[in-house]
């Protein structure tokens, strides 16, 4: 009788509430959380620095190490998109990144600072302006793309912004 009260509840419940109970549900990571104590990301430097440095513009650290205790894991995160699919009004497929302009505007971060998000039924893109929140199972997993290696990957089930 349980199962069935239980089962009738559910399918009674909105999905958007549902999201958000997994939402909620997820713990929350800092960057610091996706790399080792002892390890240190190479320091970002001005933009002017890496004009007059072409050479310079390039991921460094490839091999940098990353936390297998997080596989699997249902997280929420912060940071910056840096779109690779999606269309005028929706990005379904990005790069987060720790900082405004990583990727695009100075070298992207090591892979351990980098996760690639996919979110099928995409994030408004005016959302995509500023800071999101990214909610979704983690995995250690390595992805390359033409912008960068990334460490982690995000199947995401909710992205909304920060503010």
């Amino acid at each position: 009788m349980k199962t069935l009260s239980l089962l009738a509840l559910m399918l009674s419940t909105p999905l958007w509430l549902m999201a958000n109970a997994v939402a909620n549900d997820a713990r929350t990571l800092k960057w610091d959380d996706l790399k080792p104590e002892d390890w240190r990301p190479p320091a970002v430097r001005s933009q002017a620095y890496y004009e007059q440095n072409p050479d310079a513009q390039v991921q460094t650290n490839l091999d940098a190490p990353v936390i297998e205790a997080l596989d699997g894991e249902n997280i929420k995160i912060p940071g910056y998109v840096v779109q690779l699919e999606g269309d005028d009004r929706r990005v379904t497929e990005f790069l987060l990144v720790p900082y405004f302009g990583a990727c695009i505007h100075v070298p992207p971060p090591p892979p351990n600072q980098i996760i690639h998000v996919k979110f099928p039924q995409g994030v408004p893109y005016a959302v995509t302006y500023d800071a999101v929140w990214v909610t979704g199972t983690i995995n250690v997993d390595r992805s390359e793309s033409d912008i960068a290696v990334t460490g982690y990957t995000i199947d995401a089930t909710e992205v909304i912004s920060y503010f």
